[in-house]
C-alpha cells in the first residue's frame, strides 16, 4: 500500500475522529461523564469551542510550511479537513453564544454587540470562514479558477480576526492570545518569505537567455 492510499484509507479517518474529540468532550463533560464544565458551564462551552476553532485555523495554516520543510507532500491531504473543522468549531462557538447565552433574543444580541465589539469581529470571521467552507469542494475550485485561490487567502485575515477577537475578549490576561499571535506572525512571516523567494525565482527564469545550440 503506497503512502497516499494509507493516508486516504487509514490516517484520514483516524485524524477525523481525533478532531471530533474536543466536541465530544464538551458533551460528555456536560453530563459529568468525563469531567465537569465548572461554575459557568455556558461560558466554558463557548470558550472551548472558540479556542479549538483558533487552534484548527493555526493547524490549517501550518500545513503548507510543514510540507515544505519536511517534504511530506501528503500533509496537503489534511488541509481541507482541518479547515472544515475550524469552521465547525467556530460555528459551534457562535451557536453556543447565540442559543445558550443569548437565548436567540434580538434585544440581548444587539446589546451584547454594542457593549462587546469583539463579538462583531468574531462574526465577520465566521462569515468569511463560511464562504471558504462553502467553496472548499473540488467542483467549486474548478468553477472559480484563479478566484478560488484569491478567496482562500482570506484564511490569513480570518486568523488575524480570530486572534483579535480572543485578545479583546480576555482583556487582562493576554498570555494565551499572545501565544497565538506569535504563532500566526511566524506563519505569516514564512508565507511572505517563501512568496518573495518564489517571485525572485520566476524573475530569474524569465530573464534567462536560452542557450544557442
Amino acid at each position: 500500500m503506497d503512502t497516499l492510499t494509507q493516508v486516504r484509507r487509514i490516517w484520514k479517518p483516524v485524524v477525523f475522529l481525533l478532531c471530533l474529540v474536543p466536541a465530544l468532550l464538551v458533551v460528555t463533560d456536560a453530563f459529568e461523564l468525563t469531567g465537569r464544565l465548572g461554575a459557568n458551564p455556558i461560558e466554558e462551552i463557548q470558550d472551548r469551542f472558540g479556542i479549538w476553532a483558533l487552534r484548527f485555523i493555526m493547524v490549517t495554516l501550518a500545513v503548507t510550511p510543514l510540507r515544505r520543510i519536511t517534504g511530506w507532500n501528503w500533509l496537503a491531504r489534511f488541509r481541507r479537513m482541518f479547515g472544515l473543522f475550524a469552521f465547525f468549531y467556530v460555528l459551534m462557538h457562535f451557536l453556543s453564544w447565540l442559543i445558550l447565552d443569548q437565548g436567540i433574543l434580538l434585544s440581548a444580541i444587539l446589546e451584547d454587540i454594542v457593549e462587546r465589539p469583539f463579538i462583531t469581529i468574531g462574526f465577520i470571521a465566521l462569515l468569511l470562514l463560511t464562504a471558504l467552507a462553502a467553496t472548499s469542494t473540488n467542483a467549486m475550485r474548478q468553477r472559480l479558477g484563479r478566484r478560488w485561490q484569491t478567496l482562500h487567502y482570506a484564511v490569513y485575515l480570518i486568523a488575524m480576526l480570530g486572534v483579535w477577537h480572543y485578545w479583546w475578549q480576555v482583556k487582562q490576561d493576554i498570555r494565551e492570545p499572545l501565544m497565538y499571535a506569535i504563532i500566526l506572525a511566524a506563519l505569516l512571516g514564512a508565507r511572505i518569505i517563501w512568496s518573495r523567494a518564489h517571485k525572485k525565482k520566476r524573475r530569474r527564469a524569465a530573464h534567462q537567455i536560452p542557450q544557442q545550440s
